[in-house]
């Protein structure tokens, strides 16, 4: 369930365009990836038995110069989806409240409840392509007991642990179909610095990344009703939209894809601590308090939209359109850093497209006057702020 954005370092200085990378990374090909906003029943951090956890199966490629090399992979649900119970009793109500036979504190029901195995395809709309390289999402399933609406899923590289990716000096690839998805809705693809095993401790969450614990974003979410092994039952509020609780889970993200047919942009929004804060107070930045701009992360980011950037005719449906959403287009996002090594200083992210077999590099952003380039650096950013005051 997306908040809004993330967010992901801005590079620290500029520097001149780096050559052109040859490719690397990881290829993740998405079929009708689908996003958006969801009621997910409840989430809790020991391990259910109600029913068992199967990992959809995802084949990736990672890509040197030399060639490519299949990796067997899956995906995992994250927890918030998730059924939480006791011996199969709610613990998180239909009423988005708190049972408090069991949740009388955060951590006693950390430690009562637990969260079980998802029915991925019957209940949340998920499987593995035909071709095993990819997910097919569905954002709507009617299942047995409920109607699901949207998902969020999570690269995993064992069935305990989620796949890191290192980004500075590769590139990301991915191939994307969001020709059946309508403005309003936000098909996304992510990175955030997440805990390889989902925070999994042993006492407070035994569930851990297998269950897709661990979940925290540059937007300091509310909604994340256990972070790290304990509920996020205090000052819970049933009556907003979604549910929230006293503490927020913040982390760097880095926006990769956040698309419709409509509209599409990237987006790097940085944090200034690293890995996952369990926020509380202003260091959360909540909007409602009026203290967006004053928390730990970034959260408007520094985002590439070519429609806003000043080009109307790249993105769109149809032959008009240089990148034509009606079809399926790969997408390339590299991470070039100042002295082309993996730990140099990040300088620069940028875009390609890849569609019937031809490469479109990524629209200029006119408006910012000339120079202003095609790809998100420290200098794109300042123009960027400067000239939108956002």
């Amino acid at each position: 369930q997306r908040q809004t954005s993330s967010r992901a370092p801005r590079p620290p200085r500029p520097f001149p365009r780096a050559p052109s990378m040859a490719p690397s990374g990881l290829r993740l090909k998405v079929l009708a990836a689908l996003a958006g906003a969801s009621a997910p029943a409840a989430v809790a951090q020991q391990v259910g038995s109600q029913q068992a956890e199967v990992h959809p199966e995802m084949w990736m490629q990672e890509c040197t110069a030399g060639g490519c090399d299949w990796q067997k992979g899956s995906v995992v649900l994250d927890a918030n989806w998730r059924w939480i119970n006791k011996d199969g009793k709610n613990c998180y109500m239909n009423d988005d409240t708190w049972d408090p036979a069991t949740c009388s504190d955060p951590l006693s029901c950390a430690q009562n409840c637990a969260v079980d195995g998802a029915d991925y395809a019957g209940t949340y709309g998920i499987s593995t392509n035909s071709f095993k390289d990819g997910i097919d999402l569905k954002f709507v399933t009617k299942g047995a007991y409920s109607t699901n609406y949207g998902s969020r899923l999570y690269v995993m590289d064992s069935e305990d642990t989620y796949k890191m990716f290192r980004l500075k000096n590769r590139e990301f690839t991915f191939t994307a179909d969001v020709s059946n998805l309508p403005c309003g809705l936000n098909g996304a693809v992510y990175f955030v610095e997440m805990d390889q095993r989902g925070d999994w401790d042993g006492s407070g969450n035994t569930a851990g990344a297998k269950y897709g614990t661990g979940y925290c974003d540059a937007q300091c979410p509310h909604d994340i009703k256990f972070i790290k092994g304990e509920a996020n039952s205090m000052n819970w509020n049933s009556t907003n939209v979604p549910p929230i609780g006293h503490f927020g889970s913040c982390c760097a993200e880095m926006d990769i894809w956040e698309a419709n047919s409509r509209a599409t942009a990237y987006t790097p929004h940085p944090c200034n601590k690293p890995g996952l804060t369990k926020c509380e107070g202003t260091e959360c930045g909540d909007n409602a308090k009026g203290e967006r701009y004053l928390g730990m992360c970034d959260k408007d980011g520094c985002d590439f939209n070519s429609y806003r950037m000043g080009d109307t005719s790249f993105y769109g449906q149809g032959a008009g359109y240089k990148i034509d959403s009606s079809k399926p287009v790969t997408v390339v996002t590299q991470f070039l850093t100042h002295d082309g090594t993996d730990t140099g200083d990040l300088s620069e992210v940028r875009r390609f497209y890849v569609q019937d077999g031809a490469v479109v590099e990524n629209s200029e952003a006119t408006i910012l006057g000339p120079g202003a380039g095609n790809s998100i650096t420290d200098d794109f950013c300042s123009k960027q702020k400067s000239k939108f005051g956002d």
